[in-house]
């Protein structure tokens, strides 16, 4: 557990510290806090519970959780997530802790199951351990994708996250080990894409080959490289391209008119959907628009390596989402850490507490807490 008992003292407010020590000279007693947040989320309690009841163990207590909602449920801004009830001694020094461990992987959740529905038939890959802010946020990370993935499974038809890059989150999933097949470290080292190829395929041969071909600038020619040397895995559909090009530039053959003229043939409502600059830059922008996916659709299509499939990557966050959607842009597999929350300030949790020994109390302004107003 993170941070330990021993631990706890130095990490959480000092108010809460100095509460303690008060609560101790004065008397204990047994309140009940109501935890919430701003904003609508998926709710993702198991990290926040398993902490909590750990501490309790060590400190020998218990605290009674009561959850308003299950594990993956959509829950509306100010509704009461749970209640807490026990010693005023033993949990008012935890909640700067208990919280941490709540707020960001319910927005995030929320993240992933909005792209997860924008994208039904698009499989995503959680690659965002690189983004984050050191091993605990990754943990929480994983299990927010997990959760907001099921969510959107049970509301419609969608194939959702079929696993992340490590293998310490891999059992969120249902795996034994994290997925993916290369950096482009892989491809400098290698000196070309097709060697790069060779060497992951003779390495790993029973591995799917996902080959990351924007190194070199050559998107098209790379992919359409790679196919013609491994020809019966690009018709068994076991080869992957992976789209990753950098936002400052364009796709190999594209420019703005050329993404546009792309655009007309295969989702001419797209292009006069968006509605903002932003949302127009994902569809004929530099990177990996849906112009750009495409257009290398087109490319392998054109020699009949039908089978090989696009991964997409590079700022697929749920908005970037929503605009493929509207593009139908033929997308596979996308991998992305860009669930995230982008916005910090939404992933804040509040606790406040309802009940002292069992008479209801709560500050001005956050009657909305109490049980017998909750719907």
């Amino acid at each position: 557990m993170h941070p330990d008992i021993d631990s706890i003292i130095r990490w959480t407010d000092s108010y809460f510290n100095r509460t303690k020590e008060m609560v101790r000279r004065f008397g204990d007693k047994t309140v009940t806090y109501a935890v919430f947040m701003r904003r609508p989320v998926i709710f993702t309690p198991r990290i926040m519970v398993d902490w909590l009841n750990e501490v309790a163990a060590g400190r020998q207590t218990a605290f009674e959780i009561e959850l308003n909602y299950k594990e993956g449920d959509w829950v509306g801004a100010g509704a009461p997530l749970a209640y807490i009830t026990g010693s005023l001694y033993h949990l008012v020094d935890l909640e700067t802790i208990y919280l941490q461990k709540l707020g960001p992987p319910c927005v995030a959740a929320y993240n992933a199951y909005q792209m997860c529905l924008d994208l039904p038939k698009v499989a995503f890959l959680a690659m965002d351990a690189r983004h984050c802010a050191g091993t605990e946020m990754a943990e929480m990370m994983a299990y927010a994708a997990a959760v907001g993935s099921e969510a959107a499974k049970r509301a419609a038809d969608v194939v959702g996250f079929i696993g992340n890059a490590t293998d310490a989150t891999a059992h969120y999933f249902g795996l034994d080990g994290g997925r993916g097949t290369m950096p482009h470290a892989l491809i400098g080292y290698a000196g070309s894409t097709v060697r790069a190829a060779e060497m992951f395929h003779e390495t790993y041969p029973d591995q799917m080959l996902i080959v990351l071909v924007d190194y070199f600038g050559r998107e098209v020619t790379d992919s359409l490289a790679v196919c013609r040397r491994f020809p019966e895995l690009a018709a068994e559909g076991k080869i992957g391209v992976r789209l990753d090009t950098p936002g400052s530039q364009f796709v190999e053959g594209l420019d703005s008119p050329a993404s546009y003229a792309v655009l007309e043939r295969h989702a001419p409502e797209a292009v006069r959907g968006y509605r903002s600059e932003i949302e127009l830059g994902y569809l004929v922008g530099s990177g990996v628009s849906a112009a750009a996916i495409w257009h290398l659709r087109e490319a392998l299509d054109r020699e009949d390596f039908t089978g090989a499939q696009i991964v997409a990557s590079s700022g697929f966050d749920p908005a970037k989402c929503r605009m493929m959607a509207l593009a139908k842009a033929p997308i596979d597999v996308v991998g992305t850490g860009s669930f995230l929350p982008e916005n910090w300030a939404e992933t804040y949790a509040t606790a406040d507490i309802v009940a002292y020994d069992g008479e209801t109390c709560v500050k001005v302004g956050r009657e909305f807490l109490l049980k017998k107003n909750r719907s």
